[in-house]
């Protein structure tokens, strides 16, 4: 009864928060339209009031609440926590939809509806004391934490796919440099023709190239944006080929059959993986119907044997 007592507080507080971020939200504009009567007529104001007021709820009172919320978790966090979040969403490709502040906004969002699911599951489950505290806490920090497994989720996955179709972009980058292409040229020309992460961040790197930036640097950026073993190996092979003046074409040829051998060995250790995660499935599904199948008739004529006989 405390927990839930402490979660219809929690909510009620939320709820008043939300309610005086509209009323705030409300008189600014209201002193907005009447700021703009000595620019204007009334038939300015009423379209600038119905324009305002026919706006979605969200945008009027859930997206200042959600402003507000952010803004109070970027106060309360730790710079070093900004800054691992900032980059963990340029690992991520720089979602347009998401930054730090909606991701933190995304996490109280998260810690406030794992509060309240946490608290309807201790009502309908009705544990002892200690049990609802914790069931309670660990479906309110699941509820916070979810972001981050999604955007952990979503980095995973961009660095599979910058990994996987790094070989054949190089390969293709080779033929065109070894066709009488300049680097550039040439990059330019892979990223008209393929699409995907890798793509994208050879064009980032072209457009800054393009706009002033050497190509040391530009190469520098591409592999602290992406943090890829693979991407980061063919990134520093190609600034000591622009340190010494070593031939491109003779080090993308040479990056192109190391990452086709590294794709290779990847997957022989992913096929050598398989038999030992077919064991647990083989054990657990296929097992006890085998036994049943084999067995079964063996047991009854037993089972039959031994009543027969006694």
């Amino acid at each position: 009864m405390v927990i839930v007592a402490a979660l219809a507080f929690i909510s009620a507080s939320l709820m008043a928060f939300a309610s005086t971020v509209a009323v705030v939200d409300r008189r600014n504009v209201k002193r907005s339209l009447r700021s703009l009567d000595s620019y204007g007529g009334d038939s300015e104001v009423v379209s600038l009031a119905k324009r305002e007021l026919s706006r979605p709820f969200a945008e009027r009172v859930i997206g200042p609440a959600a402003r507000r919320a952010s803004a109070w978790a970027r106060g309360l966090t730790p710079k070093g926590v900004l800054e691992y979040l900032a980059r963990q969403l340029m690992y991520a490709g720089s979602p347009r939809d998401l930054d730090v502040d909606r991701l933190l906004a995304l996490k109280v969002l998260g810690g406030v509806c794992g509060t309240f699911a946490g608290a309807a599951l201790v009502g309908v489950v009705q544990p002892g004391y200690v049990r609802g505290l914790v069931l309670a806490t660990i479906v309110a920090l699941s509820g916070f934490f979810a972001p981050d497994l999604w955007l952990h989720g979503k980095i995973a996955t961009r660095k599979k796919e910058l990994s996987k179709a790094l070989p054949d972009t190089l390969d293709l980058l080779t033929i065109s440099v070894e066709a009488g292409l300049g680097f550039d040229a040439a990059l330019s020309k892979v990223v008209s023709n393929t699409s995907g992460p890798l793509a994208e961040e050879f064009y980032r790197m072209l457009q800054e190239i393009r706009l002033g930036t050497s190509r040391s640097d530009a190469f520098r950026n591409l592999g602290a944006r992406t943090d890829v073993p693979e991407l980061s190996a063919f990134v520093l092979a190609m600034l000591q080929a622009d340190i010494f003046g070593i031939s491109v074409g003779k080090i993308l040829r040479v990056q192109a059959q190391e990452m086709r051998v590294k794709r290779r060995q990847k997957a022989e250790e992913i096929a050598m993986k398989a038999p030992v995660k077919v064991v647990f499935p083989l054990i657990i599904c296929i097992f006890p119907a085998l036994l049943v199948v084999i067995l079964g008739p063996a047991a009854i004529r037993i089972y039959q044997t031994l009543m027969g006989g006694g």
